[in-house]
């Protein structure tokens, strides 16, 4: 694989929320070892301990940053147990993640993925000291990071290779002899419902219909073509199926959350 050449952009994903310090000084970890890196916020609203719903934005995210990025993701209900913390490369970009499924959709995405399992030995050229227990992203992944989007280091330099890392929390869609089977993954502000049921998965289904909870819901282009209130079904802007409500909010409406099965077939 060719060597990594970093464009300076670090991207932040994490359940941290924005109370309290943590990411901030996540930030300033990364900052004091390379002070002209760029650090875009994704998302620090993963539903708290949701690995499932940080891969799945990250996945369909990365590919409208700049090759030679740096993503970093720490949702980790398991943090300062055994569990691993990985580095992953691919299509030009790095990834630094618990190894705990979290990276699961990059790799089903993402060309020529080579992951390294980070060991001891590899992180001692660093200089990170005694990490805390509880706070991996600030005193690992960020100072990392920082290494990495500085050149100063390639993803090979932070451990071992591996081919055996954790697994998804949640299987991908299915195409079967009637239909596509997926899951509602995440819930964004507005309420929509978004799922893990790619585009490209029914495209080929004449006049397709969602069906989520008790209700069928017609696919249409966008939502400003159902009236207040009315459910719909749609392709997002991330090229998934989301089910919507019209000014209003569809989880609430359906009382459906995340991990609620989704089927989409012909009408």
């Amino acid at each position: 694989m060719p060597a990594f050449k970093s464009c300076g952009v670090i991207t932040l994903t994490t359940d941290f929320g924005q109370e309290g310090p943590f990411v901030a000084t996540m930030k300033g970890r990364i900052l004091g070892r390379f002070a002209d890196a760029r650090i875009i916020d994704v998302t620090h609203e993963i539903v708290v301990h949701w690995p499932v719903e940080a891969g799945f934005w990250l996945a369909r995210s990365f590919p409208y940053f700049p090759p030679g990025t740096v993503h970093v993701a720490v949702v980790e209900p398991g943090v300062g147990t055994e569990r691993d913390s990985v580095a992953v490369q691919a299509e030009g970009h790095v990834f630094l993640a618990p190894d705990n499924g979290l990276l699961a959709p990059v790799l089903a995405r993402a060309r020529g993925a080579l992951a390294y399992r980070m060991t001891a030995r590899h992180l001692e050229r660093f200089g990170l000291g005694t990490p805390s227990a509880t706070f991996h992203g600030r005193d690992i992944f960020a100072p990392l990071a920082a290494e990495l989007a500085a050149g100063r280091c390639q993803p090979a330099d932070l451990g071992r290779e591996a081919d055996d890392l954790a697994i998804g929390w949640t299987d991908e869609a299915e195409r079967g002899p009637h239909g596509v089977r997926g899951v509602v993954i995440t819930i964004d502000h507005f309420g929509n419902l978004i799922t893990n049921i790619d585009e490209g998965l029914i495209a080929d289904l004449v006049r397709p219909v969602v069906r989520a909870g008790n209700r069928t819901l017609p696919m249409r282009r966008t939502y400003g073509e159902m009236k207040p209130g009315e459910y719909l079904a749609l392709i997002n802007s991330f090229g998934v199926v989301e089910i919507a409500r019209a000014e209003q909010s569809a989880a609430e409406g359906l009382g459906l959350g995340r991990g609620a099965p989704v089927s989409v077939t012909s009408e």
